[in-house]
Order: structure tokens, then C-alpha cells, then sequence
């Protein structure tokens, strides 16, 4: 009925956050490796901000498709309330109560996955420095 609502508001909640932070950070400085003073090597992070991007990105384009399958089905319609639900008590408790339940889990459910994405993306961020500076040491 309208579970992508949820997912839409927590997506215009991360696309804000994004903004802000991204204004707040400073360059993440990039490690040069050198071998004989030529520059071979360089590993900088990504940013925050860009990782917070990728969530409203999901965010966004889960709401979309959702509101597709809604408008397809006729739960969405193109006049006011705009919610087909919203005409009767009854269908707006149901609705509601789908909100609190479908689309909060489906909202968390994509939150988690991009937890996972992030973490993975520190581990071989990770990797990727001890990499260079053991590279660099041997080289020396």
C-alpha cells in the first residue's frame, strides 16, 4: 500500500546527511609509496560521504521501483489522498500498520546490506594500505 514511503523518507534522511557531510570533510590525504624517489604507489579512502551516498542511492531506487508496483496495482492513484487506502479507516490502519511492519523491515533490510558493503569496502581499504607499505618497505 505505501511501505515505500519508509524507504523514500530514511533515502531524503541519507541524501541530506550525505550533503552535510560531505561539506564537513576534509580531503583524506592519499599514501604515496616511492621507490628510489620515483612514485609508484598511491591508496586513499573513500570518503564517507560517498559511502553515504550509496545508501540513499539504494534508498532511492527501491522506493522508485516500489512506487511503481504500487501505482500498477492502482494503490496509488493520481488524485487526492493519492493513497487509494487513505479513503477508508479501515484500509489507512492496514496501511499503517504495513508501513510499521513491510517497510520498516525493508529499510532495515537495505541499511544492513549497505553496512556489509561499507564494511567490506574498510577491510580492503585496510588491506590495500599494509599492502602498499609492505610493498614500499621491501623495496628499500
Amino acid at each position: 500500500m505505501a511501505c515505500f514511503l519508509v524507504s523514500a523518507a530514511e533515502a531524503v534522511v541519507t541524501t541530506v546527511a550525505a550533503k552535510v557531510v560531505e561539506k564537513r570533510e576534509k580531503e583524506q590525504p592519499e599514501l604515496e609509496i616511492s621507490f628510489d624517489g620515483a612514485k609508484t604507489e598511491s591508496v586513499a579512502r573513500i570518503p564517507f560521504s560517498r559511502k553515504l551516498k550509496w545508501l540513499s542511492r539504494m534508498l532511492w531506487g527501491g522506493s522508485v521501483l516500489l512506487m511503481f508496483e504500487h501505482i500498477w496495482h492502482g494503490e496509488v492513484i493520481p488524485f487526492f489522498p493519492f493513497l487509494s487506502a487513505m479513503a477508508d479507516p479501515e484500509d489507512a490502519a492496514a496501511m499503517f500498520h504495513e508501513m510499521a511492519t513491510v517497510g520498516v523491515a525493508m529499510a532495515a533490510l537495505v541499511t544492513l546490506v549497505w553496512l556489509c558493503v561499507v564494511l567490506v569496502t574498510a577491510l580492503i581499504e585496510k588491506r590495500a594500505v599494509k599492502e602498499a607499505k609492505e610493498l614500499a618497505a621491501s623495496k628499500k
